[in-house]
C-alpha cells in the first residue's frame, strides 16, 4: 500500500459501516505513530429493533391489481446514517482547524456511503481514500498496512 504519504498531524480515519477509528499521525511519514483521537461505534441491533414497518402495497392506476413494495434494509440504513454522522464530525473538525488533511480507509461499500456525505470542505481535505477493511485490526497492523510494510 505504498504511495500514501501520511505526514505528521494528518488524520487517518479507519472505518466500516459500524465502527470508526479517528487517528492522528504523531510520528513521521516514514515511521507512523497513530494515536487515537476518537472511537465511534454503532450498536449492531437486531432487525426487529431497527424498524417495524411491513412491506407496503402499491395500487395500479388501472384495474384492481396490487403489488408489493420492497422491504427496507434497516441495517443498510443504519450504516448510511452512521457514516453520514461520521462525515459531519470530520467536517466540523476540518472547519475548526483541528486537521487540514484526512486519509480515509474503509471497505468500498462504506467508502461510497461516506463519500456521498462529504461536504465541499471535507472533500478538499481528503487526500486519499484506501479501499481496505482494517477497522478490526490492532493498531500495529494498521500502521504496517499504511506504511507499506505489510
Amino acid at each position: 500500500m505504498s504511495g500514501v504519504f501520511i505526514d505528521k498531524g494528518d488524520w487517518v480515519v479507519v472505518c466500516d459501516g459500524g465502527k470508526a477509528l479517528v487517528l492522528e499521525n504523531v510520528g513521521e511519514a516514514k515511521f507512523l505513530n497513530l494515536k487515537t483521537i476518537e472511537v465511534l461505534e454503532q450498536k449492531d441491533l437486531p432487525t426487529h429493533e431497527l424498524g417495524t414497518d411491513v412491506p407496503g402495497r402499491a395500487f395500479n392506476s388501472v384495474g384492481n391489481l396490487r403489488s408489493s413494495v420492497g422491504q427496507t434494509d434497516w441495517h443498510d440504513e443504519a450504516e448510511r446514517q452512521f457514516l453520514t454522522q461520521l462525515a459531519h464530525r470530520l467536517d466540523a473538525a476540518v472547519a475548526a482547524g483541528k486537521t487540514k488533511s484526512v486519509i480515509v480507509v474503509a471497505p468500498p461499500r462504506a467508502l461510497g456511503m461516506l463519500r456521498a456525505a462529504y461536504s465541499h470542505a471535507l472533500k478538499n481535505a481528503v487526500r486519499a481514500e484506501l479501499d481496505k477493511d482494517l477497522v478490526k485490526h490492532p493498531m500495529l497492523e494498521i500502521e504496517k498496512h499504511l506504511s507499506g510494510a505489510a
